[in-house]
């Protein structure tokens, strides 16, 4: 019986220490660098990448005018209609004008009589009775007066309303009847057959962004269209609230856009045909803030996580680009269960 006791107590014993040795061993293993991990894996290609900055733009034209009447008066007409097109020096509308054309009748009379008062002063002076003040006094009044015809003249010409360019009539606001003045808007008068995208980038692209730039512009509110065109114009002012310069590039014989149309804008800051490109997801980061990555080597049939620092070149939609020099096409590198992993770990790729 008391054998019994001794075995039964040697099997319990058994049982506490053989599991807690296991853990030991798995420790000792992983500190040795021979732990083994399941990881993702992808080749490093020698391939095309291209870098894109993508701002909102904004669609403008300065054909884009709220046409007024530059002089108050009663609206004797308005001879447009919204959707008409209209050229240039075309009649929008008219003003009344008849206390004007009293004006100019009056001093019509007047310059007459003040016409045949010089020729009567001339031939006084040319026969040696009249004096030479009345001659200048008569030359006077007739040139006064031309100047105040002149003057009349030039506000009959601002009783008419003229398009100062073809377009469009977008809107029609004033009516027969309704008083003019300079802050009453007659009509809007819109060309769009040449606008202008503009946008607002970032100072820290102004070195990478040029005259000659690709750029694609898509309009979210507009469909799937989209336009391949370059940078034409690159402002020359920091804009101190935001941060940014201006751009612009122009579409002539515009059928499509319309002004304040919003624009989405995608410009190649970087292009490089054949540059060493992995997944950015593989890429991390240590404690001194270097990038690195793992690559997979074999030895001796196993397969071995190795730490590579890289310098990353640029980013873009999940692709990196490298500096040639620490990995090489055709390396494979780990893309994930990288962060469970350290140099020297037997890996096992999916």
């Amino acid at each position: 019986m008391k054998k019994q006791a001794i075995i039964y107590a040697f099997l319990v014993g058994s049982a506490f220490i053989i599991p807690a040795c296991a853990p030991a061993e798995d420790q000792e293993k992983e500190e040795k660098g021979t732990a083994t991990a399941k990881v993702e894996v992808a080749e490093v290609e020698s391939t095309s990448f291209e870098h894109r900055i993508r701002v909102q733009g904004n669609v403008e034209t300065d054909e884009d005018v709220m046409l007024t009447a530059e002089m108050g008066g009663l609206i004797t007409s308005v001879r447009v209609k919204e959707g008409q097109l209209v050229n240039k020096g075309t009649i929008i509308a008219t003003v009344d004008g008849a206390t004007l054309n009293s004006s100019m009748q009056e001093l019509k009379t007047q310059l007459e009589f003040a016409e045949y008062m010089l020729e009567k002063q001339e031939e006084l002076n040319k026969r040696g009775v009249g004096s030479e003040f009345e001659l200048e006094q008569a030359k006077n009044q007739v040139n006064s007066l031309k100047a105040s015809m002149n003057s009349i003249g030039t506000q009959q010409g601002k009783t008419i309303i003229r398009a100062p360019f073809k377009g469009t009539i977008d809107q029609v606001y004033a009516v027969k009847g309704q008083m003019a003045g300079p802050s009453a808007p007659v009509v809007r008068l819109v060309n769009s057959n040449e606008v202008d995208i503009t946008a607002a980038i970032s100072e820290k692209h102004f070195r990478s962004v040029k005259e000659g730039t690709k750029m694609m512009v898509a309009f979210p509110n507009y469909g799937d269209m989209t336009m391949d065109l370059k940078v034409e114009t690159v402002g020359n002012y920091i804009e101190p609230t935001n941060r940014t310069f201006r751009i612009k590039t122009t579409v002539k014989n515009n059928k499509e856009l319309l002004p304040n149309m919003l624009a989405e804008i995608s410009i190649t800051d970087l292009s490089v045909e054949n540059g060493i490109v992995i997944p950015a997801q593989a890429i991390l980061i240590d404690q001194e803030s270097n990038d690195y990555v793992y690559i997979v080597d074999e030895k001796d049939g196993e397969k071995m996580a190795k730490k590579v620092n890289i310098k990353v070149i640029e980013r873009y939609q999940g692709r990196a680009l490298i500096k040639e020099g620490a990995i090489s096409p055709g390396q494979t590198v780990v893309v994930k269960g990288a962060r469970g992993i350290g140099n020297g770990t037997i890996v096992q790729t999916k």
